[in-house]
Order: C-alpha cells, then sequence, then structure tokens
C-alpha cells in the first residue's frame, strides 16, 4: 500500500492507505479525529471540511494521497491551548448549532470565510455557505456567529 505524510493539526503524520481512500476516511478512521464527518459522500453537504494549505476543503472529495506534503488543519485542531477558536466561540455564544452535525463543517468554512473576506456581510455568510447544510436550523443564528467571530478574528 502506498504511504502518505502530511501534517495534521500541527504534528507529523505517516499513514499507509490504499489509492482509493478519501482525505475524510484517514481523518476519522485512521487518525480518529471524528469531528470531521461524513454526510452525504457527494460533497453536497459541507460537514466534512477542512483546511489544508489554509483553504476549506470538503475531505470527501479529496483523496488521502492527494494530501501528502500537504498541513491539514481539523475541527480539532482550531483550539489552542484549551481556548476554544473566536470562531467556535462565537458559534457557542450566538447559539449557532442545535444537533451539532453540520457545526464543524460549518465552522471550518466560516473560519476560511473569514479569512479571505474582510468585511462580511449577512448576504456574503448566506452565500458563501451555502455549500453546507443545515437540516435543523433556519440558519439565522449560524449567520450571526460567523459575523460574530469574524469580528472577533479580526481583533
Amino acid at each position: 500500500m502506498p504511504t502518505v505524510s502530511l501534517e495534521v493539526n500541527g504534528k507529523p503524520v505517516k499513514a499507509e492507505v490504499e489509492a482509493r481512500t478519501l482525505l475524510v476516511q484517514l481523518l476519522r478512521y485512521d487518525l480518529g479525529l471524528t469531528g470531521t464527518h461524513v454526510g452525504c459522500d457527494t460533497s453536497q453537504c459541507g460537514a466534512c471540511v477542512i483546511h489544508v494549505d489554509g483553504r476549506a476543503v470538503k475531505s470527501c472529495t479529496m483523496l488521502a494521497l492527494q494530501a501528502g506534503g500537504t498541513k491539514v488543519v481539523t475541527i480539532e485542531g482550531l483550539a489552542r491551548d484549551g481556548k476554544l477558536h473566536p470562531m467556535q466561540a462565537a458559534f457557542k455564544e450566538h447559539h449557532g448549532l442545535q444537533c451539532g452535525f453540520c457545526t464543524p463543517g460549518m465552522i471550518m468554512a466560516a473560519v476560511d470565510m473569514a479569512n479571505r473576506i474582510p468585511n462580511l456581510d449577512e448576504k456574503t455568510v448566506r452565500h458563501e455557505l451555502e455549500g453546507n447544510l443545515c437540516r435543523c436550523t433556519g440558519y439565522h443564528n449560524i449567520v450571526q456567529a460567523v459575523l460574530a467571530g469574524a469580528k472577533a478574528m479580526r481583533a
């Protein structure tokens, strides 16, 4: 089996994987990083969003071998020294979750969005989140959480 080497949440990782192994499978099943969810297997829901070299990627659309040599950050890697990332704290404070299944992917997409777009507004947030589905909420609190988290990230 081929071997893939990458950095995950700041730690070097080397794993033997089948050529067809998806990055989400490597993260969840081989590395035990279960915050990255598998929701639809078709890249429609966004529950599997992670960061690869600083950009949001749906990990169900990327082979593990394609991630060789990259730096991957999952929801588990956002918090530092036991302190929530500002976006995680904003989702908690603004009740930007209900069942929580979509939340890791939403947060990872939101961090990417806040890093790319300096002056977020509600319309932009709603447009950017079109690739992330939530079956429980009406998105209002999620949008408010993203706006608050982006503001906190800039502070």
